[in-house]
């Protein structure tokens, strides 16, 4: 019989204990640390996203339960104290430089956007986590209300997260969106909720492609129409400026104004941006594109742990946010090194099943748990007395 590391131990393998340890020595994680190092911190957490823990006592209880399978990642059993104080004291920036790190990785064998750009895709948007502002009295939202803010940049190679700032409720999406950092000559998307003329501005000047939605009251001038012919869903194709003098002195250079009729929602879509050489139905399904990010919203708050907090400080919640995607970018990794065709939702559920048994990683992610068929022998049959 075959020997197999457990699940777990396998999907960390794309990166190394060393490694780690040099990103904790950066940042002095383990200085004057006696009982439970970062390492461990780390494998408790990841444990927790993996394994659908829902709690700090949940989490060390489930950990203790498999302390001999953990022993072998090199992880000491915690109790509850310890972890809680190891959320709120290490530097979550530790995380955070490891996810980037994994990024890069994934970046390169990422499978390509099903529209044919010619530069990258890029997505934006954001999500609002509530909490309790008793408990979470630094993410002041509203009067009575707390919550953080998770804005995202996501490449459409892979839908990746390329790009994540973590605020408070009340950090306006178009004043993070300068802080994103996005290539030039590249596309990006994103909704009604990032208008702003200087950050249109902005773009343009740094020759990014931008689509959007267009305010409903904007008023503008038509400069010039332009034909489109027979071309299924656009009603209309139109060069136009700002006329508000405001306006105007924010961005001053011309857009482009597509009116769009989706067959699927029968609605009527107006979008706005200032790509002038790709064709209006190509614009439409680059808007089309931003469902994704709405998908990976609602994979990660159904399937990691981000949405419930083991630790009040902000601190823990930035440290656990973080974990979250890189637990996020182990599956996607795995699944395009495996060419899996399942989402990521449902290898998240196999893989919580299955985190410690001892089995071949290749059996979850491309075959969803079952095993490959055996190869069909190719028999050469000769037929005689003919």
């Amino acid at each position: 019989m075959s020997y197999n590391k457990t699940i777990f131990r396998q999907m960390l393998q794309i990166s190394t204990r060393l490694e780690f340890q040099n990103i904790v020595k950066k940042h002095k994680g383990d200085h004057r640390v006696r009982k439970l190092n970062c390492w461990s911190q780390f494998i408790h957490l990841l444990f927790a996203q993996l394994g659908g823990r829902n709690s700090l006592r949940d989490t060390v209880d489930g950990s203790a339960s498999q302390s001999e399978k953990l022993y072998h990642l090199g992880c000491v059993p915690a109790c509850r104290s310890t972890l809680a104080v190891a959320n709120n004291k290490r530097p979550y920036q530790m995380y955070r430089d490891l996810f980037f790190k994994l990024l890069g990785r994934t970046q390169r064998i990422a499978p390509k956007y099903k529209l044919n750009l010619p530069k990258k895709l890029y997505i934006m948007d954001s999500t609002t986590i509530d909490l309790c502002l008793r408990l979470f009295p630094w993410a002041r939202f509203r009067k009575t209300k707390g919550a953080v803010r998770l804005h995202t940049l996501m490449q459409a190679d892979g839908l990746l997260p390329t790009f994540l700032i973590v605020t408070d409720g009340k950090v306006h999406d178009a004043k993070v969106a300068k802080k994103l950092v996005v290539e030039s000559g590249s596309f990006i998307v994103f909704d009604r909720g990032y208008h702003d003329f200087r950050l249109y501005k902005h773009y343009t000047d740094n020759k990014i492609r931008f689509v959007t939605k267009m305010k409903t009251n904007a008023r503008y001038e038509t400069v010039s129409v332009k034909k489109t012919g027979k071309k299924i869903g656009v009603l209309s194709d139109e060069t136009i400026r700002f006329t508000v003098y405001n306006t105007r002195k924010k961005y001053p250079s011309l857009l482009r104004k597509i009116t769009f009729y989706d067959e699927e929602t029968k609605k009527t879509h107006v979008f706005l941006s200032n790509e002038f050489d790709l064709d209006a139905v190509t614009i439409a399904a680059i808007y089309k594109a931003r469902w994704e990010i709405e998908l990976f919203f609602k994979t990660i708050k159904q399937n990691l742990k981000i949405k419930r907090f083991m630790g009040t400080s902000k601190n823990a919640v930035l440290t656990q946010v973080w974990t979250a995607m890189i637990a996020y970018l182990l599956v996607s990794y795995h699944k395009f090194t495996h060419k899996s065709k399942h989402s990521i939702q449902k290898l998240v559920r196999i893989i919580q099943i299955n985190l410690f048994e001892r089995k071949p990683l290749i059996e979850l992610i491309k075959y969803a748990g079952f095993k490959p068929p055996d190869p069909v022998p190719d028999y050469q049959c000769t037929l005689t007395g003919i």
